[in-house]
């Protein structure tokens, strides 16, 4: 506070109030807010129950990521992963559970290595994006050509280019709501094919991450607008900063990349589908759910075994404690890391059928913070009661108009009403897409959270639930 703002309130304060122009408390034209919706008493204690106890998610993340670890979509690990989810849906008591096919190409990994010959020749840490295509065993030799974003890459000279390897820099800090993941994306996103289209005899980029670790963060890539598939790697963040440091001596740079990879057809993934039954099946159902493929380096934990994990215990939750009106439909989708594969494939067996609400989650598992909803203006009473349901566990309601979430974004585009929870996103890239995607980077107390926003949602959604006689009571 400066000396003058000081002296101006020491004189203001030698005032009378009403000399001041001062209004003591509310003015009298600032009425009250409307009192907020009260929450049924069922729906709080659900959310409280789970917030104490859950360990319904716990136990089945840790399960999925032991028992089967990495589930890079269309491989022979996606499949156990199926079998494995259906094994468990089943034991925990859900109905109609089975596996709903489709067919895809499937891109795996080989040997994968990136050094420094000249000026300074060193090793340094990388893995392929999806997609790539291969160097074969020997490798590729070239000369670095450097860009600080994809827009440089794209405006420079196809000579500039042309037989070098390309590599494009980002600066993409942390944030809470993971903003930045959009636009920093996009030298993995679209810059192969930017590359490419000039000529370029390879591609590296800068992880799309924020942590400072020697770990490569993988994430798939497209060519398009007809451009040849060339080798595409993404370099660890302290390896891209080391690299960066290296071109500033400003002498020339040749690298030495090896990324084998294979692409073959007639692969198969799948979404497997369970569901809690509803009172009234003539009704809308709601669907919630996650994906189960996960990237090849880590487990899986935070992408997307969490999700998964949060969406089914909440269910779980309900059908434990009755019968809701409405039927709630689990989807652990396939192949979303590969280009939302499931969720398109959902939207073209399904599409048709009426959703009374989607939502899906599928950004780690740390605290839940915020709400959004897209249910339309004649649900906003709904939309209210679902945020005051979830206010207990310091979760604030966001827009009332829109709604995300990567495998049902299909449904949500196709105008299917949506709810999104958004978790704190500062640490998940640092994880995401890594090695380090693990069980221990789960917070057991923060899970059990997410769980109990979820099971409130699913409460007010799902409508009342009854007793079913046809259930013995959960001891």
């Amino acid at each position: 506070m400066n000396r003058l703002l000081i002296a101006g309130l020491l004189l203001a304060a030698a005032a009378p109030l009403g000399a001041q122009g001062v209004v003591v408390g509310p003015g009298p034209d600032t009425p009250l807010p409307p009192i907020g919706p009260a929450v049924d008493p069922q729906v709080g204690a659900l959310r409280d129950s789970a917030l104490d106890g859950d360990t319904y998610a716990w136990d089945i993340v840790e399960g999925l990521t032991t028992e089967v670890g990495q589930r890079l979509g269309g491989t022979e690990a996606e499949a156990r992963a199926r079998v494995w989810a259906v094994a468990k849906l089943t034991a925990l008591g859900f109905s109609n559970v089975h596996v709903e096919p489709f067919p895809m190409g499937v891109w795996t990994r080989g040997a994968e290595s990136a050094e420094i010959i000249a000026p300074f020749p060193q090793k340094l840490v990388v893995a392929a994006l999806g997609n790539s295509a291969s160097t074969g065993p020997a490798g590729v030799t070239g000369q670095i050509v450097a860009f600080d974003s994809v827009d440089a890459l794209r405006r420079a000279p196809d000579a500039v280019v042309q037989g070098k390897i390309v590599f494009v820099d980002h600066d993409m800090l942390p944030t809470q709501d993971g903003s930045g993941y959009g636009q920093f994306g996009a030298p993995r996103r679209q810059g192969p094919t930017a590359a490419s289209l000039k000529g370029a005899l390879a591609i590296v980029v800068r992880s799309i991450g924020t942590d400072h670790h020697r770990n490569p963060h993988a994430g798939v890539q497209t060519f398009t607008d007809g451009a040849r598939p060339i080798p595409a790697g993404a370099l660890t963040v302290p390896d891209a900063e080391q690299l960066a440091r290296i071109l500033k001596r400003g002498l020339p740079v040749t690298m030495h990349l090896t990324l084998v990879s294979q692409v073959r057809q007639g692969g198969q993934s799948g979404n497997v589908i369970a569901e809690v039954p509803g009172r009234d099946p003539s009704l809308a159902p709601v669907l919630v759910g996650g994906h189960l493929d996960s990237w090849d380096l880590g487990t899986g934990a935070i992408d997307d075994g969490a999700g998964v994990a949060i969406t089914t215990a909440a269910a779980k939750r309900i059908m434990d404690s009755g019968r809701p009106l409405r039927t709630i439909r689990i989807v652990w989708f396939g192949a979303e890391e590969e280009g939302l594969f499931g969720g398109f494939d959902y939207l073209a067996r399904h599409g048709k059928e009426a959703l009374y609400a989607a939502a899906e989650s599928d950004f780690g598992a740390d605290h839940v913070w915020k709400l959004d909803s897209k249910l339309g203006p004649e649900r906003k009473a709904e939309a209210d009661m679902i945020g005051a349901s979830v206010a207990p566990l310091g979760i604030v309601t966001g827009a009332f108009d829109k709604a995300d979430g990567s495998d049902i974004e299909p449904l949500i585009g196709s105008g299917v009403p949506g709810v999104a929870f958004s978790q704190d996103g500062t640490r998940y890239f640092d994880i995401h897409h890594t090695p380090d995607d693990t069980l221990d980077k789960i917070d057991p107390i923060q899970l059990r959270q997410n769980v109990a926003a979820w099971t409130a949602m699913l409460a007010v959604l799902a409508g009342p639930i009854k007793p079913d006689p046809k259930r013995p009571p959960r001891r």
